[in-house]
């Protein structure tokens, strides 16, 4: 689960166009390699090896300050729990 650090005063909310995942990220571009389907390529590579493809699929949906950041946290980590309020 990826969740922001406690007093992130902004971030980004993003959804995943290839696994349909959702998560926030203190980085806010308009588009980001899914932490979920996604995966960081090795840049470190030989000389009879192809330069990797970053496919960034996840797109930035909204921009959060404030209070909505704290907000949409937890609602995340709700929709992911499944609504369990043990772990608050």
């Amino acid at each position: 689960m990826y969740y922001v650090p406690d007093e992130t005063e902004k971030c980004g909310f993003y959804e995943c166009s290839s696994c349909d995942a959702r998560f926030l990220d203190v980085r806010i571009a308009p588009s980001l390699v899914c932490p979920y389907c996604g995966e960081t390529p090795d840049m470190e590579i030989g000389p009879d090896e192809d330069m990797p493809k970053v496919s960034e699929t996840a797109k930035l949906q909204k921009m959060l300050e404030g209070d909505e950041v704290e907000r949409y946290d937890t609602l995340l980590s709700l929709a992911i729990t499944g609504g369990n309020y043990d772990w608050l």
